[in-house]
């Protein structure tokens, strides 16, 4: 059987060719994607470090405020405490001329007026952050921040 010619054939290009040029497209546009070391304003994963820091210390706030949440609060806030070092490793290492980042501290609130439901609504709010940095980070950088992610959103649900 013969392939059909005219102009829905192109000698040397095939169905199966075109879509496997199609599947690798978005890596191979996701490297062209303005990344962290670009230049162009903050880096977004400062804001998400800042609020892995902000999430543990209303975490420990929870626990001093209520002892009794502690088994399950405790975890939630060693967890946040290793994202924002690890988005703070990883800004450091995608722009090394960059200045360090700076760990801010959470402004305080009394322990006795935080809430489970204060806890668990920030964390709620930083996994949705992460899953929208997602969607504009280079590749490279995208399992991080979707595990920071898929962490916060398996700790809302603990704590819900």
């Amino acid at each position: 059987m013969r392939a059909p010619s005219g102009p829905a054939s192109v000698p040397g290009i095939s169905r199966r060719r075109v879509l496997a040029g199609l599947l690798l497209l978005p890596p191979a546009l996701a490297g062209c994607s303005i990344g962290a070391g670009a230049g162009d304003g903050p880096d977004p994963l400062i804001a998400l470090a800042e609020a892995a820091r902000s999430d543990a210390a209303l975490a420990a706030a929870a626990v001093a405020a209520s002892p009794a949440l502690a088994d399950r609060v405790r975890p939630l806030a060693d967890a946040r405490t290793a994202h924002a070092v690890a988005l703070e490793a990883e800004v450091a290492r995608a722009d090394p001329d960059r200045a360090p980042v700076q760990p801010t501290t959470p402004p305080a609130r009394p322990a006795s007026t935080v809430t489970l439901a204060q806890v668990r609504a920030a964390t709620v709010a930083s996994g949705q952050a992460a899953a929208g940095a997602v969607l504009t980070l280079p590749v490279d950088r995208v399992g991080l921040v979707a595990s920071v992610a898929a962490c916060c959103a398996a700790y809302a649900e603990v704590l819900g």
